[in-house]
């Protein structure tokens, strides 16, 4: 970083006989105080060229999505901004950074939390820039004693980046007095609270179940600062995608696939369990099947834009039209 706006990790603590953990009413030792007067150019350091980055590729590589892309974009200027504020010494309590991502499957929570922890990265809130991913089944025992080290391994594969925990709701289950979540969940508790500069946990799963997890757990819910919603992809966005992700594996459709993909996306959203990005990605690759047992059964030569072309009869091959 430019000696103009450098600073070390937030979570770092303050040097000996400094403030209270929670308290940034100094830089770090190492960043010297700015005089009155003096001015900080928000944008002329190398973390902020590295946010803008990430931004920019945030808008061209994720289809729709707004809200959580506005979202983003406030999280990142505050940082930035309590950055500079340690500069002039300004007081300000240590931002909590554990969010809670709702939406259905396949809406691009999981790459939201990747590009996140690469914000953080940058501007100096996470030492590295990963996310370790996990379930209940990664947290939560069978019999005593089982669920705390479990826990604690997931958070150890964690430190210094983000804790994804997707279907987060199903670590409480109220229904069953044995079941061990709520002891995960005092773990996590714990360590978010004693850990808030070198770990970040983002929740995710469905809203309305996430709505009930969060009310039964006041304790939890207080610690995250960010809820962000994920909608659903319109029929529009979902095509589009369908394009970046065929251009990215050197495929495209011709234009009567083009048109046949679209009747497709219209069934299949008529249907359940549909999951969005996840879905038209499979469809795709059942698609590519299709081509490739086609160019085979030919016994010809192809050309190379025999190969890249997804042809109507390749998408309508699937079992979706046969239920039209």
């Amino acid at each position: 970083m430019s000696s103009g706006f450098a600073m070390s990790r937030p979570g770092a603590g303050p040097p000996s006989g400094g403030p209270a953990p929670d308290s940034m009413t100094a830089p770090p030792h190492d960043v010297e105080l700015l005089e009155e007067g003096s001015t900080v150019d928000l944008g002329a350091d190398e973390a902020a060229d590295r946010v803008r980055e990430v931004l920019a590729g945030i808008d061209s590589d994720l289809v729709g999505l707004a809200g959580v892309k506005r979202r983003i974009r406030e999280i990142a200027a505050l940082l930035m901004v309590e950055r500079a504020r340690g500069r002039f010494g300004l007081s300000a309590s240590k931002p909590s950074l554990h969010m809670s991502f709702t939406g259905g499957p396949g809406s691009g929570k999981t790459t939201v939390a990747l590009r996140m922890a690469e914000i953080l990265h940058a501007l100096g809130y996470l030492r590295v820039p990963k996310v370790h991913a996990v379930t209940r089944d990664d947290l939560v025992g069978q019999f005593i004693g089982h669920t705390a080290p479990k826990t604690k391994e997931a958070l150890a594969r964690a430190a210094g980046g983000v804790l994804f925990i997707d279907e987060a709701y199903y670590l409480f289950r109220p229904e069953n007095e044995r079941d061990y979540g709520q002891e995960a969940i005092e773990i996590l508790l714990q360590e978010m609270e004693s850990e808030r500069g070198a770990l970040v946990v983002i929740f995710a799963g469905y809203a309305d179940r996430m709505e009930t997890f969060f009310s039964s757990n006041p304790g939890l819910s207080s610690r995250v600062a960010h809820h962000i919603e994920f909608d659903d992809y319109t029929q529009p966005e979902l095509a589009e995608i369908a394009e970046l992700m065929l251009a990215r594996d050197h495929y495209c459709f011709s234009d009567d696939a083009r048109a046949a993909f679209a009747d497709y996306l219209a069934l299949r959203l008529a249907q359940p369990r549909f999951a969005n990005a996840r879905s038209v990605r499979n469809a795709l690759e059942r698609a590519r099947l299709r081509q490739a047992n086609r160019l085979v059964a030919t016994q010809v030569p192809v050309t190379k834009g025999d190969l890249m072309t997804l042809t109507a009869a390749d998408v309508r091959g699937s079992r979706v039209f046969d239920a039209d």
